[in-house]
């Protein structure tokens, strides 16, 4: 790798500055980008691995970043197992068949790791373009904030559906939390094979839920994804909206790194975690 300093960071060593690397790095603030939007849906940006792969290197030369991060959509685990998603623009993503019951939870296959197979595919013609130059950083969406958008049907404000079935049907929110997380761990293990050099499970929106919640509808399934990775020399990020609030909770799961949001103070952060684990962000 010609640019260690990411990698160094993730594992806790000594660099001469701090690397940098942006959420959305590829995106809507590129007229390139656009260029690319304007003829291809969302969905076909992030299938077809060679638009995913110009799509992941615009901002490579463009903002000369420390990393690259793989241009696709956490919700392509809960499309592969059943879910009829779609991006429309200004409204953003929505499943047509929520998963609100036993039978919808059933309906849900597990062993889809196959159908995932253009996001390896992508991450392989991204490596060959990077050419060793900087790392790339893969993802998945955590089960909580991806049986959320299942749950709700699309984004929500107040995640009621979501908050109804775990608190009323705990059971239910549990079976389905277990597929997503059997899914998510062979989707990041399909990743690690094809060539990332870095994960990051994102649980978006996991300030919705409160320390208690967070602990039995969140932490438990993070910490078993985080335990099932192929993890040699692939250091694993953890990142919440809400990481001031859950840090050390989430530090139990073992990550090699945890990404703060905009409101942590990160001396705290710093302070309230174990030697060995990284922060990112802020």
């Amino acid at each position: 790798m010609n640019n260690n300093l990411f990698l160094d960071a993730a594992n806790s060593k000594a660099t001469e500055r701090p690397p940098v690397w942006m959420m959305r790095q590829a995106g809507r603030f590129m007229p390139q980008y656009w260029e690319i939007k304007n003829k291809y849906s969302f969905l076909e940006m992030c299938k077809n691995p060679e638009i995913a792969a110009d799509v992941t290197m615009l901002p490579v030369d463009l903002l000369g970043i420390d990393a690259a991060i793989l241009f696709c959509d956490i919700l392509v685990t809960g499309e592969a197992m059943g879910g009829d998603l779609s991006f429309t623009q200004g409204v953003g993503p929505k499943f047509a068949n929520p998963v609100r019951t036993a039978a919808d939870i059933d309906q849900l296959e597990v062993d889809v790791v196959d159908r995932l197979q253009y996001v390896a595919d992508a991450i392989k013609v991204i490596q060959q373009r990077l050419n060793g130059s900087i790392p790339l950083i893969g993802f998945a969406g955590a089960p909580f904030t991806v049986m959320s958008y299942l749950v709700e049907g699309g984004s929500s404000k107040d995640f009621k559906l979501t908050k109804l079935l775990m608190h009323n049907h705990p059971e239910l929110a549990h079976r389905l939390l277990a597929k997503i997380a059997k899914v998510t761990t062979d989707y990041l293990n399909l990743q690690i094979a094809a060539g990332v050099n870095a994960v990051q499970l994102f649980d978006s929106w996991a300030l919705a839920l409160s320390w208690n919640d967070y602990q039995e509808f969140s932490h438990q399934y993070n910490q078993q994804i985080i335990a099932g990775l192929n993890r040699t020399n692939v250091p694993v990020i953890s990142f919440c909206k809400g990481s001031s609030v859950f840090a050390p909770i989430m530090a139990e799961a073992k990550p090699d790194v945890i990404s703060v949001d905009w409101n942590a103070d990160l001396l705290n952060i710093k302070n309230a975690l174990p030697a060995g684990i990284a922060v990112q962000g802020n």
